[in-house]
């Protein structure tokens, strides 16, 4: 006996759309900026600084369509819907980060041979535009942080940027005080090991969850042991715990329960208690009665 219960709600609010509408054209404006005047300033920390925030506005238009998607009935052929959108759009966005980044750092090299004159004022206040654009996006995204990964990381990105944005202020105050362009470059490298550390768990995190992993934030263990302390319930297998979304747990059980008659009161309780301990929003659950004449094939643990 099989049975489905799932707790529905939107995870990423309509009045967010707002924001990732004023979020991606105040970013996309300061883009221009830079990369205008690091260009006329001789800045590559400028230029490596567009280029991640190039990968952040494309991160929060994929999130923006993502938050869209997740919300699509189902249908058919797509019975979960659109749920799995959010994952594959932190897979293109660590992959987007990581290429950008990779020409980043290459440019700051090869520009340790050829460092030029570095217009350090011009450094200097176009990064503090960054500071005030990626700090003001930041706090577009404050509220919803807690219950969104998708909000989350946009907030993540923005409070980050704003963060090296001060870097770029420091480097041209440095090339101001001593007159040294090889600053320049080195801060550009620094920008990319912040970025590329950061982009390194997103990679991580969003291939895992698209091959099915657990959820890092669920213990497997500690979900077994749940189930296998139910009332009247003898064995736990075939146990497997997915994300459909970044937001959403599934789970599917094999429960083997004897003498309880009341199925429905069990799969009701079960679902529940596995939604408010571990957040697990669609859970799967199939009742066998553990008849040696008809043995389940799933019971091994190394059976998928």
């Amino acid at each position: 006996m099989g049975h489905e219960h799932g707790h529905s709600h939107s995870h990423t609010p309509a009045s967010f759309g707002r924001a990732f509408a004023i979020g991606v054209a105040l970013n996309a404006t300061y883009i221009v900026l830079e990369v205008v005047f690091g260009l006329f300033a001789h800045s590559i920390a400028l230029v490596a600084d567009a280029g991640h925030n190039l990968g952040d506005v494309l991160s929060l238009i994929l999130a923006w369509i993502a938050s869209i998607l997740v919300r699509w009935p189902p249908s058919g052929r797509r019975t979960y819907g659109w749920r799995r959108s959010s994952i594959l759009t932190a897979l293109i966005n660590a992959v987007l980060l990581l290429v950008t980044m990779g020409a980043i750092a290459w440019e700051a090299i090869r520009r340790f041979g050829d460092t030029g004159n570095v217009a350090g004022k011009t450094v200097i206040w176009v990064a503090a535009v960054g500071i005030v654009i990626n700090g003001a996006t930041a706090l577009l995204f404050l509220s919803g942080r807690k219950g969104d990964l998708n909000i989350r990381a946009a907030f993540v990105h923005m409070a980050a940027d704003a963060g090296l944005a001060a870097g770029v202020v420091i480097a041209g105050v440095a090339i101001l005080l001593t007159g040294k362009g090889w600053i320049d470059p080195v801060m550009s490298l620094v920008i990319v090991a912040i970025v590329l550390y950061e982009t390194w768990d997103l990679l991580r995190d969003s291939v895992n969850l698209a091959l099915d992993a657990v959820p890092a934030e669920i213990n497997p263990g500690a979900v077994h042991a749940y189930l296998a302390r139910l009332p009247d319930v003898q064995e736990v297998h075939d146990l497997h715990i997915w994300a459909m979304s970044t937001t959403e747990t599934a789970l599917t059980a094999h429960l083997v329960v004897p003498d309880v008659m009341d199925h429905d009161g069990l799969l009701a309780q079960t679902c529940e208690g596995l939604h408010d301990t571990f957040g697990i929003e669609h859970a799967t659950l199939q009742i066998e009665t553990g008849n040696p004449a008809y043995p389940c094939h799933r019971a091994a643990a190394d059976v998928v």
